[in-house]
């Protein structure tokens, strides 16, 4: 499944660097963050894509706290 969501409050194209690397680093995910378009786009497996979701939300949440992923 891939889906794209807004994200709020980005600051930086280092912490979108930061935020890509550590998706990616979930088995089976892929995902882009464009600090440009204020965009996260994920791939990951259908089955479990809710669960992946929230790993996501932590991994980006410790990286920019003020960053919220819009579901």
């Amino acid at each position: 499944m891939k889906k794209t969501f807004k994200l709020i409050d980005l600051d930086c194209a280092n912490c979108a660097a930061k935020m890509e690397n550590e998706i990616n680093k979930l088995e089976g995910v892929e995902a882009t963050v464009s600090f440009m378009t204020q965009k996260l786009t994920v791939s990951a497996p259908d089955g479990d894509f809710d669960n992946t979701m929230k790993k996501i939300v932590k991994l980006c949440k410790k990286v920019e706290p003020d960053c919220e992923i819009v579901i």
